[in-house]
């Protein structure tokens, strides 16, 4: 029994030290991010109680917030992320690629796209991930690409999350959750995104969703504002969509709300031509000021286009 007691105790500790909770992974990013500290917001960060990071300090927030005539602009109103562009960071258990600044990661021109503040490509080893950490006022979104995400939070969910699955969670107030693998052999593979509400101090609430079969060449809506609509719904006014394109086909995404709005897209496999532009394997392409945008593969692909507000107001 006392040997049992000593090896469950090693074991324990050795997990614990494994996994890293997101609240310490972020602020060790957030102290380390010497041009952010200049801007008094990692101060604020840091003394937050929970882990997100704070609101770009702007009147407006509007737009892509890229610096004018950066290599990443291409036209007035377009943003390429090219793959091998995006922040990184490899801890051994995770590897993870940041399409916007993200705590090791900071770039000035790299903070958000309109009220997408988060677009995380992360793979998380084989029974690992995040122990429990809080949240609040973001609307967190969870898209499983290989394996299996096991998930607990202090709402009283937990279980699990698969590929063809879509989990949010809108922190609201503040919750707390764990994320992990829940294979023990296999790589978890999962987009995680975060978008700023357009209300505060919600009540938290949690979904998820089993999708129905894509069809291909076909839009599939996956997330909106509203609770009647397909897809989870979150409090922001924006829609996301997945479509998984045969080669040589053409489809055309409309805007919801061409008026405000901007198209984040970002290819998750394949080759495709997007406004001129050629994407290819986890390249990203932000357009606004448009009411549709043409879709061509050159090969056999899969997208997700995320409509989103390019101002908080």
């Amino acid at each position: 029994m006392k040997l049992r007691h000593q090896l469950k105790s090693t074991i324990s500790k050795h997990v614990q030290h494994q996994i890293m909770d997101r609240k310490t992974f972020l602020k060790r990013g957030i102290a380390g991010a010497g041009a952010l500290a200049a801007t008094g917001i990692a101060a604020k960060a840091i003394e937050h109680a929970n882990d997100e990071l704070l609101p770009i300090p702007s009147q407006s927030q509007v737009g892509f917030n890229h610096l004018p005539n950066t290599k990443d602009t291409l036209k007035s109103n377009m943003v390429l992320h090219r793959a091998d562009s995006r922040g990184q960071a490899d801890h051994g258990w995770l590897k993870a690629k940041h399409t916007f600044s993200f705590a090791n990661y900071y770039h000035p021109d790299r903070m958000h796209f309109g009220v997408l503040r988060v677009l995380n490509d992360d793979c998380i080893a084989g029974g690992m991930g995040f122990g429990t950490h809080p949240h609040d006022n973001m609307e967190i979104i969870t898209i499983p690409l290989e394996g299996t995400v096991g998930h607990r939070d202090s709402m009283g969910n937990s279980g699990t999350i698969k590929r063809g699955e879509v989990q949010v969670m809108s922190a609201g107030t503040g919750i707390q959750h764990s994320e992990m693998n829940h294979e023990q052999h296999k790589d978890l593979k999962l987009l995680q995104i975060w978008l700023f509400p357009n209300k505060q101090s919600v009540t938290p609430r949690y979904d998820q969703l089993v999708l129905p079969a894509r069809k291909d060449n076909e839009f599939q809506q996956i997330l909106s504002p509203n609770s009647d609509d397909a897809g989870v719904w979150i409090h922001q006014n924006a829609w996301f969509h997945m479509i998984n394109l045969k080669a040589a086909h053409t489809a055309q995404y409309n805007l919801k709300s061409p008026s405000g709005n901007g198209v984040y897209l970002f290819v998750i496999s394949g080759t495709l031509d997007i406004e001129g532009e050629t994407l290819h394997d986890r390249d990203g392409l932000g357009i606004w000021s448009v009411n549709e945008i043409q879709l061509t593969s050159q090969t056999d692909a899969e997208v997700l286009i995320m409509e989103v507000p390019m101002s908080l107001s």
